[in-house]
């Protein structure tokens, strides 16, 4: 079952298919108010997709809620393709769909990649940003991905973590973002899919305090989950395309803009740290730390807070 603070679900109002070069075909969605204020979901992953209930977390009769799946994932197209797929080109996807759909500036709502992408784009283009409402801080740092992937949630789950690295031969586990990566790129599809697999799986157990089988099953889904694993891995094996610690650095070009950070006090996937990091960096931001929460923002009171960030901006954004 949903959080009860979801507002009720909704419908598209409009569909689009955006051509962002000679491959890539990206699904973009619109819902709620023509006229309202625009908002741009930014999925996690990278690779993840967007989902219908990523509809709820706004109020429907005050936002303009556009949605989009990133170049590989969720409706797409090519689905699972790492050609032309790098931070650079999904930073300059967002602002073509800017400029495809008229808007002039929108909130920006991203949590885990979604927050990553979310804060290049804004340091890219501030000028085109009224706020940003960011969950499970993810910095993209060298550091943040060893974490979840090479050595420290291991400590906490190590009967999910040994199901983690069971696709890789044990002598090339000293680096398992090259392992896995050479798996997703072979041309063994077996291989590939019992990788993707267990790759999303571990990702999905551990997102929450409490595992929560609904979710386990959507990261196990053999489509959703080869996206996910190829393309994460592809981005993490290439320093997710970006310098180490770029986003902190380049912090006093989005000073000015109202954001709001979300995180969960036992995130697994994205520590808390990151979101401490971030704040520093950003010392008008407003910082909420749900203290009965891991990384997903399905667990009751992220998404609680998350809700009432987007109806917070509502009167934010109407009083600039």
């Amino acid at each position: 079952m949903p959080p009860s603070s979801l507002y009720p679900a909704c419908t598209p109002y409009a569909q689009h298919s955006l051509q962002v070069d000679s491959i890539h075909s990206l699904h973009i969605e619109e819902c709620g108010n023509p006229e309202g204020i625009p908002v741009l979901f930014i999925h996690g992953g990278p690779g993840g997709g967007y989902a219908p209930i990523h509809r709820q977390f706004f109020n429907p009769e005050a936002y303009r809620i556009v949605l989009f799946d990133q170049r590989g994932c969720g409706k797409s197209h090519p689905h699972a393709c790492l050609t032309n797929n790098t931070t650079a080109h999904l930073i300059e996807d967002i602002e073509k769909i800017r400029r495809h759909l008229q808007i002039d500036q929108w909130l920006l709502f991203g949590g885990s990649w979604g927050s990553t992408l979310s804060l290049l784009y804004a340091q890219a283009y501030p000028e085109r940003v009224l706020g940003m409402v960011l969950r499970g801080i993810f910095l993209c740092r060298q550091q943040d991905v060893d974490w979840f992937y090479q050595q420290g949630a291991d400590r906490f789950y190590p009967e999910y973590w040994q199901d983690y690295i069971e696709p890789v031969d044990e002598e090339k586990r000293g680096n398992m973002i090259e392992a896995y990566h050479e798996i997703l790129t072979s041309d063994n599809e077996v291989a590939r899919m019992r990788a993707a697999e267990a790759w999303s799986i571990w990702e999905g157990r551990t997102s929450t305090l409490r595992t929560d089988d609904d979710i386990v099953s959507h990261f196990g889904d053999p489509s959703h989950a080869l996206a996910m694993a190829r393309i994460e891995c592809h981005y993490f094996f290439h320093e997710s395309f970006i310098e180490q610690n770029q986003i902190l650095a380049n912090c006093d070009t989005i000073k000015h803009i109202p954001t709001t950070i979300i995180h969960g006090r036992y995130d697994m996937v994205c520590p808390i740290n990151q979101a401490f990091d971030l704040k520093e960096q950003l010392p008008e931001a407003q910082m909420v730390i749900c203290n009965h929460s891991g990384h997903s923002a399905f667990e009751a009171e992220i998404t609680l807070a998350l809700v009432s960030a987007t109806d917070e901006f509502i009167e934010i954004i109407k009083n600039s």
